[in-house]
């Protein structure tokens, strides 16, 4: 009796189990010995579109700000202005619309001044908001003389705080210098014609107090004629 013998599996029997074994695991085969990776730059330039270049930057104007557009009336004709009055709230806080419902009460046809500077009680401080008068280049409420000519063709600006004995805010001041400056260089007025509102002929009031008075006529009038100087005017 012979015993039959198994012959050894060919290539095709072996293929065959592998496609049988379906999602079971392939036997991991494992290469060593491969040259390390090499990256090298193709030497041919790209003939695609170049690569934009960012754009510039703008640089402002030199004296000129992004509040000074703000500040600059649009859709009405510039009155003459001749004077720029300084007052003072006497209060500890406001804002223009605090002094709005205040001046409505007593029975304005709306906020007095043009421009006020605020204190951080109220609103930020050094914020200088812009009055509903300014917009419409229309008269002022806020300095009666006996001929109202301060009123007619002067500009108010209210530096919120009681400023008898105390100067206001660094900020304050800062915004103070900044606005009188170029209201007094895009309308032509004089230094000399930056008063406190007390400064008015016939005018009953301590406003703005002895302490911004006194910075009026020391200090700011001096810078304004520097400013002035140096842009030309």
């Amino acid at each position: 009796m012979f015993r039959r013998r198994w012959a050894a599996p060919t290539l095709l029997t072996a293929v065959a189990g592998l496609l049988a074994a379906g999602c079971q695991q392939a036997p991991r085969v494992v290469i060593e010995h491969l040259p390390a990776d090499r990256i090298v730059p193709d030497p041919t330039p790209s003939r695609g579109k170049p690569a934009p270049r960012p754009k510039a930057r703008r640089a402002k104007p030199r004296g000129r700000s992004d509040a000074a557009g703000a500040w600059t009336p649009r859709n009405a004709v510039a009155r003459p202005w001749r004077w720029i009055v300084i007052h003072h709230s006497a209060t500890d806080a406001g804002s223009a619309a605090i002094f709005d419902r205040m001046h409505r009460a007593r029975g304005w046809d709306e906020l007095g001044y043009h421009f006020v500077i605020n204190n951080g009680r109220g609103q930020t401080d050094g914020k200088v908001e812009v009055g509903s008068r300014w917009a419409k280049q229309k008269w002022g409420a806020h300095c009666k003389t006996p001929d109202n000519a301060y009123n007619d063709f002067g500009i108010g600006v209210c530096v919120v705080g009681d400023h008898s004995a105390a100067l206001p805010s660094s900020a304050q001041l800062r915004s103070l210098v900044k606005l009188v400056t170029f209201l007094s260089i895009r309308y032509d007025i004089d230094p000399a014609r930056v008063i406190g509102h007390r400064d008015a002929p016939g005018a009953r009031t301590e406003c703005p107090g002895d302490a911004l008075r006194r910075y009026i006529h020391a200090t700011l009038r001096a810078k304004l004629a520097e400013r002035q100087r140096l842009a030309g005017q």
